[in-house]
């Protein structure tokens, strides 16, 4: 076995196919779009290089490629919020072989020391944290959605065999998009309507800067404050939307409004791997044609519950279940467009937030895994605080 740093064109295009091979009989494997994997590498493109470095590779046996890893330092959360100085691994794919594996882990572990890195979180993301993120431990059955991992079962027993711990988990909630939801979220939603300075409005795109900052200013309040997240700036907050634009559904993404300030959002996308698994990785002129070919025909029946957030002056108001209620008036009785709701991301450590989920409804269908490996093997471990 030899591993072989990611630098040539064959050798970028090895990273992406490597997979492909990999899991060619899997049925709920569904391959990435190549320009989308490329993109986490493209210090062009992908503006964590601006304050990181990441680096990859592919792990061979003779002719043939049996697995690949990237590792990376991401300057901006390396130490917030972390005991010791904490780098990332991620992209990982390997066959059922533990020697294999700590091949992998160990070249990722002894780059990230000589960076001046004490710990490493894996499988993460170059980048935002609601892409790539978290091996799939649970839901093997079920369709990853779009920029979601999804692993063999195998891979739990080489990353914990290796020595890495759980430092938190990622539930994907699933229910059905009309069954009634719990009286305890209706009873929110009728007290705090009572105060006509609340209001609610579904996205509209003609007003798509708007609504970015909107996106923004709620965002920072709500989520910055956790751990190995940054706060977004306006330019990041416009250029997600813009380049989202394409898949968005306006009537499926809801904001709260307190005296016309912007106080809570609920974003809700169609599930696009849905259409994207008939492309096969490729957004070529075909790939584009049946995309369009999906979408007009609305092949596509799930809807994915991407990030909910609510300021904190506004939380424990009933602010939550008022806005929930807003939405479900259009899903359930004007736009009937998608039957199945999934709620993506919900960490363990988030107990509001899953109180919520669960007061909306369904039943956890995926559960992924953020790990955690300390360098020093004596350093005692702990999991990341509940909020």
């Amino acid at each position: 076995m030899k591993l072989i740093e990611v630098i040539s064109a064959a050798q970028k295009k090895e990273f992406v196919q490597m997979p492909v091979r990999l899991y060619r009989d899997e049925k709920h494997w569904i391959r990435p779009l190549d320009k989308d994997v490329n993109w986490v590498f493209d210090p062009e493109l992908n503006k964590t290089y601006n304050h990181g470095t990441c680096v990859r590779w592919l792990l061979v046996d003779g002719a043939e490629t049996i697995g690949r890893i990237a590792a990376f330092v991401n300057e901006k959360t390396a130490s917030k919020d972390n005991d010791q100085p904490t780098g990332g691994l991620g992209f990982f794919e390997c066959i059922n072989d533990q020697r294999a594996a700590n091949l992998l882990f160990d070249r990722a572990k002894d780059w990230l020391i000589e960076q001046g890195m004490e710990a490493m979180d894996g499988p993460i993301n170059f980048g935002d944290r609601d892409k790539w993120w978290g091996l799939l431990v649970d839901g093997f059955d079920i369709d990853p959605n779009y920029q979601c991992n999804y692993h063999f079962p195998y891979y739990q027993t080489l990353f914990e065999n290796y020595g890495f711990e759980v430092y938190f988990k990622q539930f994907t909630f699933i229910r059905s998009t009309f069954d009634p939801f719990h009286p305890r979220i209706q009873h929110k939603a009728e007290v705090l309507n009572q105060d006509p300075n609340y209001t609610f409005e579904h996205m509209k795109l003609k007003q798509l800067d708007k609504y970015a900052e909107d996106f923004r200013l709620v965002y920072n309040q709500a989520w910055a404050h956790h751990d190995g997240v940054v706060e977004m700036t306006k330019e990041q907050s416009t250029a997600i939307m813009k380049q989202m634009k394409p898949i968005l559904d306006e009537k499926i993404i809801w904001f709260a409004y307190y005296k016309g300030e912007p106080v809570a959002f609920y974003v809700n996308l169609p599930e696009v791997n849905q259409i994207f698994k008939h492309v096969n990785g490729k957004l070529d002129l075909i790939g584009k044609l049946k995309f369009v070919w999906h979408k007009w025909r609305k092949t596509n029946k799930k809807m994915l519950g991407l990030v909910f957030g609510v300021v904190p002056a506004h939380q424990g108001k009933g602010l939550d279940g008022a806005l929930v209620m807003a939405t479900a008036q259009m899903v359930q009785q004007d736009y009937k467009r998608y039957p199945i709701l999934e709620m993506n991301w919900i960490g363990d450590f988030n107990r509001k937030m899953i109180l919520v989920v669960k007061q909306i409804g369904g039943e956890i269908g995926k559960t992924h895994h953020t790990y955690r490996y300390l360098f020093d093997r004596n350093k005692p471990f702990q999991r990341m605080p509940i909020k």
